[in-house]
C-alpha cells in the first residue's frame, strides 16, 4: 500500500499524455487506489508543464484528499517528469506482444497490462475489465519467461498476441473515452515550462562539463586510459569515504537523543486488534523486547508504556545495562516516548495485498513487517518464522521477489492462496506473542 503519488506517461492515439497515479493506500479501514481525475474523467495532459500547472492550481480532483497531495503541490516541476519505468505505451501493446518473448519484452508488457487493468478497475471501464476477466491466459505474462519456453511456450505466447491483436482496440477506445484535459492557467504553465527548461539546461551543462573534463584529461601528455581509470577509482574511493563519513555523522546526529543514547527504541505495532507500543533493542544483533520468555508486553498508549516503565518490573529488557536510565527517566517524569517512522509496523492489509500479487505490495511496509515478525520469533527462540520465509518456500519466494523484483528474475505465479494462508498463520502466531498490559 504505497503512500506516494507518482507521475506516469500513457502513450495514446494522439500522443503521450501525463497524469498521476496513486498506488494503493489505506485511510482508516478503507483502501483506495486512484488516478488524477474527477468523477468519471481521467485527467491526461499533453505536457508535463500542464500537469504541474494543474497540480498547483488547487482545483478539485480525486487525489486532493490523498495524504501526500499537499506535499506534492510544493515539488519542483522536474519532479513530475515520469521515470523511464513509468512510461506505458498503450498503443504499442500489439506490436510488443508480436515480438520475441525476451525478459525485457515480457516485463514491459506486464507493466503496461497492469497499469491498463488498474485504469479499468478505478474508472470502472467495462470493456477493459471484460478484456482481462474474459482472457485469463493474459495472467501468464506475470510469470516471466518460464511460460513461454519451448514449443508449448511459443504457442502460449502466440495465443497472448492473438487475444491482444483482436481486442486491444476496444481497450484503447475505452480508456481514451474517459481521458480529458481540463484547462489550466497559462501563467502557471509558462512558469512550469521555465522550471523544466532550467532543469534540462542544468543537466546538460553538467554533462558537458563532465565531457570537457574527460577531453582535457585525454590531452594530458603521458596519461592513458589506465591511469585515468586508476585516478577515477581513487577519487571514487575518497568520495565514498567522504559520503560514508557524512552518513555516519548524520546518523549520529539523528541518534543524539535519549533513546539513541540508551540504545533502546520505542516501537509502534498496528495489528488487526489495535495499536500498541513497546520497546526493543539489539544485543549482538539479537532482538530483545520489553517482555519475558518470548512474550512481548504491549500498551495501548505512550503514557501507559511510560507508567509501566516507572515501576520496578522484571523483564528480559531489564538485563540491558541502560535500561535503568529508562526507568529513572520514567520515574522522574522526564521520559518522552517518541516513535520514529521506521519503527512503526503496520500488519493489517498485507495478506490481502499478497493475494493480489507481488507487484501490488508496498515494499517498505512488507519489509518492516518481515523485520518485526522475525525479531519477535527470534526473541522467543522460535525458528518457524525463518523457516516459513526461506526462499525455498512459496511464501518465502513470494516475499523475496516482492522485496527485490527484477525483470530477469522469475516471478511467483498465482493464485497466491497458499502464500496468504502461510502469512496469516505467521501473523496470528505473532499476535499471540503480544501481552497487553
Amino acid at each position: 500500500m504505497a503512500s506516494d503519488i507518482v507521475p506516469i506517461e500513457l502513450g495514446l492515439t494522439d500522443g503521450p499524455v501525463y497524469t498521476l497515479w496513486a498506488p494503493r493506500w489505506r485511510d482508516g479501514e478503507d483502501e483506495w487506489e486512484a488516478f488524477l481525475g474527477l468523477d468519471e474523467d481521467l485527467y491526461g495532459f499533453s505536457s508535463v508543464a500542464e500537469l504541474v500547472a494543474f497540480v498547483r492550481s488547487d482545483k478539485p480532483n480525486d487525489l486532493d484528499d490523498h495524504p501526500a497531495w499537499e506535499a506534492l503541490t510544493t515539488l519542483p516541476a522536474e519532479a513530475f517528469v515520469p521515470r523511464d519505468d513509468r512510461g506505458f505505451d498503450v498503443i504499442s501493446v500489439p506490436e510488443l506482444a508480436a515480438e520475441e518473448p525476451t525478459p525485457e519484452v515480457i516485463a514491459e508488457l506486464e507493466d503496461t497490462l497492469e497499469i491498463v487493468g488498474l485504469i479499468g478497475e478505478v474508472c470502472e471501464l467495462i470493456d477493459v475489465t471484460k478484456f482481462f476477466n474474459g482472457n485469463p491466459v493474459l495472467g501468464t505474462v506475470r510469470i516471466g519467461t518460464r511460460n513461454f519456453e519451448g514449443r508449448e511456450g511459443a504457442e502460449m505466447w502466440h495465443k497472448v498476441g492473438q487475444i491482444i491483436s483482436r481486442k486491444w482496440d476496444d481497450v484503447i477506445d475505452a480508456i481514451e473515452g474517459v481521458v480529458s484535459a481540463p484547462k489550466v492557467s497559462a501563467t502557471l504553465t509558462e512558469a512550469a515550462e521555465e522550471e523544466l527548461t532550467a532543469a534540462d539546461e542544468k543537466a546538460a551543462a553538467l554533462a558537458a562539463d563532465a565531457a570537457d573534463l574527460d577531453d582535457d584529461l585525454d590531452d594530458v601528455p603521458g596519461l592513458d586510459a589506465d591511469d585515468l581509470d586508476e585516478d577515477d577509482d581513487e577519487f571514487d574511493d575518497d568520495e565514498a569515504d567522504a559520503t560514508t563519513d557524512s552518513a555516519e555523522d548524520e546518523e549520529f546526529e539523528e541518534d543524539d537523543s535519549f533513546w539513541g543514547q540508551v540504545g533502546i527504541d520505542p516501537i509502534k505495532i498496528i495489528t488487526s486488534t489495535g495499536e500498541y507500543y513497546t520497546l526493543r533493542c539489539y544485543l549482538d544483533d539479537n532482538p530483545i523486547f520489553l517482555g519475558r520468555k518470548g512474550k512481548i508486553f504491549v500498551f495501548d498508549s505512550e503514557g501507559a508504556l511510560a507508567r509501566y516503565l516507572a515501576d520496578d518490573n522484571d523483564t528480559d529488557l531489564s538485563t540491558v545495562s541502560t535500561y535503568q536510565e529508562v526507568q529513572v527517566a520514567a520515574t522522574d517524569g522526564s521520559l518522552e516516548v517518541e516513535v520514529y517512522d521506521d519503527n512503526v509496523y503496520v500488519l493489517p492489509g498485507i495478506s490481502e495485498d499478497i493475494a493480489d500479487g507481488p507487484r501490488r505490495i508496498d515494499r517498505d511496509q512488507l519489509d518492516l513487517a518481515v523485520e518485526l515478525l522475525l525479531d519477535a520469533a527470534d526473541f522467543a527462540d522460535d525458528p518457524s518464522v525463518r523457516d516459513a520465509l526461506r526462499p525455498t518456500t512459496p511464501l518465502g519466494f513470494f516475499v523475496s521477489y516482492a522485496l527485490d523484483p527484477q525483470p530477469r528474475r522469475l516471478a511467483p505465479s498465482g493464485p497466491f492462496d497458499n502464500e496468504v494462508e502461510a502469512w496469516r498463520a505467521i501473523e496470528h502466531d505473532f499476535e499471540d506473542r503480544l501481552t497487553a498490559k
